[in-house]
């Protein structure tokens, strides 16, 4: 084949690169299944632990399958003393980067740490899945010159991950939407990160190495920085009055509305929906409604745009969430990374089934058979 000859697929968009049994999507209609269920009733009905468990294994659990899922999952909720000494020495980090370093080191102290069967697999996943949002809480509170929070086996992981903050006790509606949100964020595909996981994971190398390498390609700003920015936009813009003019500006300099479009959908996400009135009624009870009233302010600026296919996302809506919840701003992305372990669990589970190298191809289009000049002669 001619080098002419060859299609340039940027950014592999439009490639399928291998089959996947755990989650459909289709962006023309802004359609969301984890293993054949729709989004919107998982976001109603299931928990995150419910949901962990069916990415995981494939099918809804018994109850008694999740009561001893969920055990598992709290059983973990542990972390080696060394990894504590490790967040310490990188303290001053971005909490992605210190995230990333803990869940590295992690490897070291798993007891499967020598196991890559698909069964140790799913156990170091489920393993992480409880130690994250420890490493996140760790050391948010050790930047801060606070010990660590110790987590609370009664309550679930999401109520869990909100206690661990600042040791006070969530109210259940904050619990219900960190859990909702937990859910919607449990996997979406071969993104970014996804795909660098099953990248890593195709070489062979262990579940630490691939969801280490998952968290490095998320805190880049392309993938998971939009809820950050999204909520330094609504507080840019300060009043619900002032959005259209802000919306307006941005769009005039060929600057980007965060928490608008989407790389896969051209309908609105279907995951953006369920988290609107969960702000909603947040911020009437945290007695902030002015939140609500300024993002819903920028939906109404971006309607006419809508018809190109540019859609409100996920992450217009979760940003502001965290807010109220009291969440600092940097640790947003790290939000997204706790739900996001049972997903890349089991994609790199996927991966390891039916396991190839993950090789593309570059065109060249540098010289050719230029001619060796020693150094003596270059002028």
């Amino acid at each position: 084949m001619s080098t002419e000859d060859i299609t340039i697929h940027r950014g592999l968009s439009g490639v399928y690169f291998d089959r996947s049994a755990t989650t459909f999507i289709d962006g023309k209609e802004g359609v969301l299944e984890y293993r054949g269920y729709n989004i919107n009733e998982l976001a109603v009905h299931s928990t995150f632990e419910e949901t962990g468990y069916l990415l995981i294994h494939g099918e809804l659990p018994t109850q008694a399958q999740l009561d001893e899922f969920t055990a598992e999952l709290k059983a973990a909720r542990e972390l080696p003393e060394q990894i504590f000494d490790v967040i310490e020495i990188v303290k001053d980090s971005h909490p992605m980067d210190a995230l990333r370093t803990a869940v590295s080191a992690l490897a070291s102290f798993d007891p499967d740490r020598n196991d890559n069967s698909i069964e140790a697999t799913i156990h170091k996943g489920m393993r992480l899945t409880s130690q994250v949002p420890l490493i996140v809480m760790a050391h948010h509170n050790i930047r801060d010159g606070r010990d660590p929070i110790k987590p609370r086996d009664d309550l679930n992981h999401a109520g869990n991950f909100l206690y661990m903050m600042d040791g006070k006790e969530p109210s259940e509606q904050a619990i219900d939407l960190m859990d909702k949100d937990f859910v919607l964020h449990a996997d979406h595909g071969s993104n970014a990160s996804a795909f660098t996981a099953r990248v890593v994971a195709g070489t062979a190398a262990d579940i630490h190495g691939a969801v280490t390498a998952g968290i490095a390609a998320l805190s880049g700003p392309s993938h998971g920085g939009a809820a950050e920015n999204v909520m330094q936009m609504a507080r840019e813009i300060g009043k619900p009055e002032n959005a259209a003019a802000y919306v307006q500006n941005l769009l005039s300099n060929r600057q980007r509305v965060m928490g608008f479009g989407h790389r896969v959908y051209k309908a609105e996400d279907p995951r953006a929906g369920h988290l609107r009135e969960g702000v909603k009624n947040l911020s009437a009870e945290m007695g902030q409604p002015e939140w609500y009233l300024i993002l819903e302010a920028v939906v109404k600026a971006m309607q006419p745009y809508a018809r190109r296919g540019i859609h409100v996302n996920v992450d217009f809506f979760a940003g502001v969430i965290y807010y109220l919840n009291g969440v600092p701003q940097d640790l947003f992305v790290p939000i997204f990374a706790v739900g996001r372990i049972p997903g890349w669990t089991i994609q790199v589970v996927e991966q390891f089934e039916h396991n190839i190298l993950i090789r593309p191809l570059l065109k060249y289009t540098g010289d050719r058979e230029l001619k060796y000049v020693p150094i003596s002669e270059r002028g």
